[in-house]
């Protein structure tokens, strides 16, 4: 056997996936991806490779090509079960062959075969996708190349039949076999402001003088240690726009592909509204698998996933409105609920749930998430308080459609708001449980908090409801849209609504314009955005538009291999066929049958490394250690099964336990000297402070000078301590305001209903105290 120097699995056999080279190309608020895999074989046998790695479950995969040598092989996209067959009866007879597919219960998760790699043989395989770009809250668009694929937790009762079964070697980030390059172009009409990275880039170099395009790459050596992320910051506010591209030249009119069809963006201008007085069941399901004892990611001093999560709950706790419902719920292997139902938000039941909150561990064992969400669907329903769903995990389930299609089937009950934690979580379940039961996913990565996006949602989930949401489509005579998207039932503020329609019909001439208008009504009162746009359908040569559309209408059907209903799945299946965009029951296959002679012999099997996080010590032990991934024989294609690593968590609970980490977890010190933690811990389920020693602490004074400096005798202790922790708040939480906004809002309220007009005495009696120049404006109503 021939050696490559330094590219080696587990077992000491030659890597042949030698580096993936990435090129970006960003237009607006779309992205065009090519990827490709350089393989070589530099050993003396004929191999076949299997390559698992991640996708973005948004991600519209058109095209998959291979170079054998400098000769081009173009895939077909077929019936996966007929492409798997074709795929087993070409390596049969000596040929070349090259299949990708999306796994069956995932829609992230992605295998590529390489079989017949002749000895000294190179081949590059490229596969291309388009993606919508999400915004984010501050304007900036995000692009991510996942990198990190971590194990995944088997649901009970789910086949071991996914690609993630198969066994991979793990190797240490340091020694991994294969290299990563990034080039992206980005371009934008209303000028490029900056480019950011979570990793290390190249300098940007703007191309033209008016900043409108943009060339930047990622700097050699990645170690695959995080996805690569590129936030992109235009110098202008997204304006709404519609974009038509033609069909697909000689395709006959009709069909998806032959006609024009429109991507509509809004960018709704609602209004801020007061909510209801009572708004609600707030429902929040908490990983507590051993994977959340790690941290957040692999940079220095980064937060516990936990510990996290326990400063997420109480802020979200403390965000409540009086009067609504609510309940939390812990899950790993198993799960535990606070109480047996939810219960009505008051002091005592908030009290209650703190202490919980401060003892939770990440003590649970695997990720089996189904079984309590179904518990919280089945449980009773709360009269006049709709649902309010909110999902915190690391994302690490195999089977993810399955979680996705029980939300849905419940999805008109409630809405759903899902956060993934950590590197590599899972984009199929995140995404895909947040899209079905209307509501909004976010994840958190290296430096991100927790804290501030999952108080975004609830500021969300606290919206009044925005109602009869309508497209009207105003055309010339002879041309129609039929909508490609699915009907859009909720809208939030400062987001983005994309949608996709099919034009039909005869085009008018070149001045001819069309006009598209968004209606909604909130709360009794009725608002329009109107876009009018030019009927001149431009030329794509890679139908992007026409993919994006694709997506948007599979991701409405494609349940999975297993779980979409028989009457979906022939529209899958055509609509993924036509479109040429992969989907769980189809797969690209390509054959080279133009080999001088057939391969002859048995292969040797090759599976490629892929990193996997938590620590590199722990799944060092796990993979090597443990003994749960067996090698497997030269010459045996069989793809052999290995225990999901996600199952156990020993090694991990090890190094990441809390006995080897400084971590004070006392009643009074739960959160060491996070002082902002502990004020808004003393908070009431009212908006009200107490003048104890818990916040005569956080003030550094003593409980007899705060009283002695009260400006009014007639007022209470209460409402001096409130002014006093809210001005607090402003002078020393205003980098993080968003997390504790709405807690702050709610005190403000209480203020003005117990000590009415001596708010303003306070206010100024409180600023001397404190020696604070915050502005006393922040005490309006």
């Amino acid at each position: 056997m021939v050696r490559s120097s330094g590219l080696l699995t587990c077992q000491e056999e030659p890597v042949p996936l030698k580096s993936i080279s990435v090129t970006v190309s960003i237009w607006e608020f779309v992205a065009g991806v090519s990827a490709t895999l350089n393989y070589e074989n530099e050993e003396s046998v004929p191999l076949e490779a299997f390559f698992v790695f991640p996708m973005d479950e948004d991600s519209a995969i058109y095209s998959f090509e291979a170079l054998v040598d400098g000769k081009k092989i173009v895939a077909e996209l077929q019936d996966k079960m007929k492409a798997h067959a074709k795929y087993e009866d070409a390596i049969s007879q000596g040929h070349q062959a090259f299949l990708l597919e999306e796994d069956k219960w995932s829609g992230d998760v992605f295998c590529c075969n390489v079989g017949n790699l002749l000895p000294g043989s190179k081949v590059a395989l490229t596969l291309k996708y388009v993606q919508e770009l999400p915004l984010e809250a501050d304007g900036a668009l995000r692009y991510v190349l996942p990198a990190i694929l971590n194990p995944r937790y088997h649901l009970s009762g789910s086949p071991e039949d996914s690609c993630l079964d198969m066994k991979t070697p793990a190797v240490p980030l340091e020694d991994l076999p294969y290299t990563l390059s990034l080039v992206a172009t980005v371009s934008s009409q209303h000028g490029i402001e900056r480019i950011q990275s979570n990793s290390p880039l190249g300098p940007v170099e703007y191309l033209g003088d008016n900043k409108t395009a943009a060339q930047v790459s990622l700097a050699g050596g990645h170690k695959f240690d995080r996805d690569v992320e590129l936030l992109i910051y235009y110098s202008e506010v997204h304006m709404p726009s519609v974009a038509v591209e033609m069909g697909k030249p000689k395709t006959k009119p009709g069909c998806l592909m032959g006609d024009p069809s429109a991507m509509v963006s809004f960018y709704p201008n609602i209004p801020e509204a007061q909510p209801p007085v009572t708004c609600g069941e707030f429902v929040f399901l908490m990983d507590r698998s051993g994977s959340m004892q790690c941290p957040m990611s692999q940079q220095d001093r980064s937060q516990l996933r936990i510990d996290a999560a326990k400063e997420t709950l109480i802020l979200l706790l403390k965000s409540l409105p009086v009067g609504c419902y609510f309940n939390v719920y812990g899950f790993g292997s198993s799960y535990e609920a606070f109480f047996p139902n939810s219960v009505q938000y008051s002091q005592h039941t908030m009290e209650e749930a703190l202490k919980r909150v401060k003892l939770l561990r990440a003590d649970l064992g695997g990720t089996e998430i189904l079984t309590p969400l179904q518990t919280i669907y089945r449980g009773p329903s709360v009269p006049g308080h709709p649902l309010q769903l909110f999902v915190f995990t690391d994302g690490e389930v195999t089977d993810t459609f399955s979680v996705i299609k029980e939300v849905k089937s419940n999805g008109l009950r409630h809405r759903c708001f899902s956060f993934g934690i950590g590197e590599g979580a899972s984009t199929s379940l995140i995404k895909g449980i947040a899209r079905v039961a209307r509501g909004t996913s976010e994840f958190i990565t290296g430096k991100e908090r927790m804290q501030s996006k999952a108080l975004r949602a609830l500021k969300h989930s606290l919206q009044p409801v925005v109602d009869d949401v309508s497209l009207r489509w105003d055309l010339p005579p002879g041309l129609s849209a039929t909508m490609l998207s699915p009907e859009q039932t909720v809208i939030f503020r400062s987001q983005r609504l994309i949608v996709y329609a099919q034009l039909t019909g005869v085009m008018p001439s070149a001045e001819a314009t069309g006009e598209v208008c968004l209606k909604y009504t909130l709360q009794g009162k009725s608002f329009e955005n109107k876009v009018t746009f030019p009927l001149q359908p431009k030329l794509d040569d890679n139908l992007t538009i026409h993919r994006l559309a694709a997506k948007s209408f599979l991701q409405t059907k494609d349940m999975g291999f297993q779980k979409t209903p028989a009457k979906d799945k022939k529209d899958v299946l055509n609509v993924s066929i036509e479109c040429g965009v992969i989907s769980s029951h189809t797969a690209f296959i390509a054959i080279n049958k133009e080999l001088n002679q057939p391969v002859q012999g048995p292969l040797a099997h090759r599976d490629i490394p892929r990193p996997i996080l938590f620590s590199a010590t722990a799944m060092m032990t796990q993979s090597f250690g443990s003994g749960l991934c067996k090698p497997q024989a030269l010459g045996h294609r069989s793809k052999k099964k290995c225990m999901s690593p996600k199952k156990t968590f020993p090694e991990i609970e090890r190094v990441c336990s809390p006995t080897n980490r400084t971590n004070l977890e006392t009643h009074h010190t739960v959160f060491g000297d996070n002082h902002l933690v502990q004020l808004i811990s003393l908070q009431r389920a009212d908006g009200s402070w107490d003048l104890n020693e818990g916040l005569a602490m956080v003030l550094g004074m003593s409980v007899e000078n705060i009283l002695a400096a009260i400006p009014v005798e007639s007022v209470g202790s209460s409402s001096w301590a409130t002014v006093l922790a809210v001005l607090w708040l402003h002078a020393n939480g205003k980098d993080v305001k968003c997390e504790w906004e709405l807690l702050e809002r709610k005190a403000v309220a209480w203020l003005h209903s117990h000590t009415g007009a001596v708010v303003h005495l306070l206010v100024k009696a409180a600023t001397d105290f404190l020696k604070s120049s915050v502005d006393p404006a922040v005490f309006s109503l």
